[in-house]
């Protein structure tokens, strides 16, 4: 009985110093700008194209020829992208709430880090969902028109199960997580896990609110796939002696963003992609629990520290 007491005092103090840290960081005063500028070139006609390319340079590079420019203007297809950009985001005042929260983590965590300037456009590449450029962080707003959409007709189910606005702050927090760690020269299966590991293991920092479905990509059945199988995936991996192979062909199988993981096994359909992703963040998570380690720290940290002080051992 004691111990259990013990066990529901330390619950309790946990939540209570994560609230009290939440509380810290949602008062730090932040001014979101955000630059509309799908807004301002979807509504645009050609007349308006010397002022905008004196306004906004970086979107017209000069090697695009105005006629292109114009050609876009006039076709009918951008009036109706605008009009489902419209609807999707008439209450801009929720994904605004969301940047802000992400850019208060950001100067708590990242101090250094300048606030960016918000662009919000529209690509003709779904994968570039988010782009980091200098002292700008660049949103899509048509690549989240909801997962439904008939715009993404086509485009496999695990890639566009992601194309809800609630995963804008999400996907950036994402890009920023991966730009702040060097790849290892170990090339390992593991290093690679423990790679994508520190990645996640930031956003969940930055996005705390966000559910472990939206950290990882996964609908609420694959995450919940990913924690009950976590000690047979982790068995596998050690039995089949993958850690410190260097085959590449184990990034397709259980790294790169897919339908599923390739275990081989009739398993496979059930299972999300990017499994070792997950483990790989399972590792960090362990390693910060179990080690005084600041977020910096964590980033430098080699492979074989992490793997040999995290303790991971996954319940079965």
């Amino acid at each position: 009985m004691k111990k259990l007491f013990f066990l529901c005092v330390l619950i309790v103090v946990g939540c209570a110093d994560e609230n009290s840290l939440e509380k810290e960081i949602s008062a730090i005063p932040i001014d979101v700008n955000i630059t509309r500028f799908d807004q301002v070139f979807l509504s645009a006609t050609p007349s308006d194209l010397p002022k905008l390319k004196e306004v906004y340079p970086l979107f017209f590079p000069s090697s695009i020829p105005d006629s292109t420019w114009v050609y876009t203007m006039r076709d009918p297809l951008q009036k109706e992208l605008k009009q489902e950009i419209d609807i999707t985001f008439a209450d801009f005042s929720t994904v605004q709430r969301d940047i802000k929260s992400l850019l208060q983590h950001l100067e708590f965590y990242f101090p250094e880090y300048n606030p960016p300037k918000i662009v919000t456009v529209t690509t003709e590449d779904y994968r570039k969902k988010i782009i980091l450029y200098q002292d700008m962080i660049l949103i899509a707003l048509n690549t989240y028109l909801g997962a439904n959409h008939r715009y993404y007709e086509g485009i496999q189910n695990y890639i566009v199960q992601n194309f809800e606005k609630e995963m804008i702050p999400v996907d950036i927090a994402t890009e920023f997580a991966y730009a702040q760690i060097r790849p290892s020269r170990d090339r390992s299966f593991l290093s690679k896990m423990i790679f994508h590991g520190k990645a996640h293991y930031i956003k969940t920092l930055l996005v705390p609110k966000a559910s472990a479905a939206m950290q990882f990509g996964y609908t609420e059945r694959q995450v919940n796939w990913a924690a009950e199988n976590e000690a047979q995936i982790w068995t596998h991996f050690i039995e089949k002696e993958l850690l410190y192979s260097t085959d590449n062909k184990l990034d397709a199988r259980f790294l790169n963003l897919a339908p599923f993981s390739k275990f081989y096994l009739e398993l496979d359909s059930e299972s999300p992609g990017g499994i070792g992703r997950y483990i790989g963040y399972r590792i960090v998570d362990a390693y910060m629990k179990n080690n005084d380690v600041s977020l910096q720290e964590l980033i430098g940290k080699s492979t074989e520290e992490i793997f040999n002080n995290s303790k991971y051992k996954p319940k079965k």
